[in-house]
């Protein structure tokens, strides 16, 4: 009950949340070597584990607190309601705002700004709800058992004791499920007279719908930002600093632009990869505005959330280079940077910063939040390729497709996927059925710009029944092909040939 109260209390008022500002104290200092392989491992559902167990130590500790007070109140025979409520909201007050205060000052990010008197004020509703659902219960106890009253308490039954385990164990998995949106795909299998489907819904949803686009960043909830009070500051140096508002923004010239982001964190054949149409203001014409020194060596974002990075001048001044406030012709979404986000053609996810507030120019190389962590400050994208169809790829869900598996029938067989290499495009794409000794060239589908994923397709004739090694690679726009050799994401992405077992079936 207290948990579902200040969480209540942290999407109406922004108050605090102890899972979710443990999780971000968490997150600000785990070692970069535990971070990129649970990323590696387990991606987005990496940040949500470490919510589930956050949310599992606070109800840990709201169950030695109520444990405690129980034991107390029948020691002292404290049978009065009041007292036992005000006791007990006490108690949790104090020790959850000894507990947040020390989180506050640990974390280096925060989903919101936080106070110390946010904290203190947003930390009552839940704590008097504890010490009321405290006081409720061992009423009742007490009716049950009312030769017990005065008595020291019993030993815990164990099947009770389990019981409530499990309701707890259940309760934070279901709570950080619900607050996360994570979707859940069920891998549904895959015949011959659905492949022609496939390919059709593949090409169909080359742009990815906003519920659908990937999301990674630090937060456990999107930060919910007021942009009646909300500003970018353009300091640093500048000749005239600026304050800018929402209207302001949305008041000058703009661009549309289709950009596909990827995640430093993808790992080969990943899903951490949509595309979408973006429309925003050029970061050269805000730099212009402000009068940014011809001296400058790094634009850096600073952000709602605490989250910082930082992209080179003359990256800044590129005329693909924009600031969204607009994801597929509907207002950005809160998940993906609302108010205002950077959308960096060429530079991994990390570098397009989201819930951006301060545009600060500086005359130095900029280490930010991950960067400082050890991720690479300079990494572009890496050539990549990946076949979507046939297979169970993740990335099947990006285009409204449902899960697959490896078997096939006999008979022409259509083979599909994406390539992707930032702002470098994409010569061509070839597939191999054997394992990587013989290559055949893929058809391409237009790119929707210069900056997105290429759709390619090859038809496939296998000679048989059997087992079968498909690859996949792909020559970027100024003929380089894509990099063999298998390398996890850190420290500057991943690279490596997608290799996929396909049994072909009479």
């Amino acid at each position: 009950m207290a948990l579902a109260v200040s969480y209540l209390v942290r999407i109406s008022i922004g108050g605090v949340f102890i899972p979710e500002l443990g999780s971000q104290t968490f997150f600000s200092y785990v070692p970069t070597s535990v971070e990129s392989v649970a990323t590696e491992s387990l991606g987005i559902f990496a940040k949500y584990i470490t919510f589930v167990v956050a949310i599992l130590v606070v109800l840990f500790i709201y169950g030695a607190i109520g444990l405690y007070l129980h034991r107390l109140f029948r020691k002292l025979h404290l049978n009065n309601p009041l007292v036992q409520t005000a006791l007990g909201s006490t108690v949790s007050y104090v020790i959850f705002l000894l507990i947040g205060g020390a989180l506050l000052e640990l974390t280096v990010v925060t989903g919101q700004p936080v106070s110390l008197d946010t904290l203190i004020t947003s930390s009552l509703p839940p704590q008097l709800a504890f010490g009321f659902v405290l006081s409720f219960l061992y009423s009742r106890e007490l009716e049950s058992k009312p030769h017990e009253a005065a008595k020291r308490p019993a030993p815990v039954i164990d099947t009770v004791r389990r019981r409530y385990i499990k309701m707890g164990i259940a309760s934070a998995v279901a709570l950080a499920i619900l607050l996360s949106g994570v979707e859940i795909f069920l891998p549904k299998p895959t015949t011959e007279a659905t492949l022609s489907k496939e390919i059709q819904a593949f090409f169909m949803n080359e742009v990815t719908a906003n519920p659908d686009f990937y999301r990674v960043d630090i937060n456990i909830e999107a930060p919910q930002v007021d942009v009646a009070s909300w500003k970018l500051a353009v300091t640093g140096m500048v000749n005239s600093p600026l304050d800018l508002t929402y209207n302001d923004i949305v008041s000058m010239p703009y661009v549309e632009q289709y950009n596909t982001l990827e995640c430093i964190s993808n790992v080969v054949g990943g899903d951490l990869i949509s595309n979408a149409k973006w429309r925003g203001v050029k970061l050269e014409d805000i730099l212009k505005a402000a009068g940014a020194s011809q001296e400058a060596v790094y634009v850096v974002f600073r952000c709602y959330d605490g989250y910082d990075v930082g992209i080179p001048i003359q990256k800044a001044r590129d005329s693909g280079t924009i600031l969204a406030y607009m994801m597929n012709d509907a207002q950005l979404p809160k998940e993906h940077g609302y108010p205002l986000r950077a959308v960096v053609p060429g530079l991994y996810g990390q570098h397009n910063a989201k819930w951006i507030t301060e545009i600060q120019v500086v005359n130095e190389v900029y280490q930010g939040f991950w960067q400082r962590r050890g991720w690479a400050n300079d990494a572009t994208y890496k050539t990549t390729s990946t076949i979507v169809i046939p297979g169970n790829s993740p990335l099947r869900r990006r285009f409204m497709i449902p899960g697959g598996d490896s078997s096939v029938t006999e008979g022409t067989i259509p083979v599909a996927g994406i390539a992707f290499a930032g702002d470098r495009g994409i010569e061509k794409v070839e597939v191999s059925v054997d394992g990587g000794n013989t290559w055949q060239q893929a058809s391409l589908k237009d790119p929707l710009s210069n900056y997105t994923w290429v759709l390619w397709s090859k038809e496939w004739n296998p000679p048989a029944a059997g087992a079968y090694k498909l690859m996949v690679r792909a020559t970027d726009g100024e003929g380089n092909l894509q990099i063999s050799t298998l390398e996890a994401p850190f420290p500057s992405g991943a690279t490596g040939y997608q290799v996929i077992d396909v049994s072909v079936v009479s």
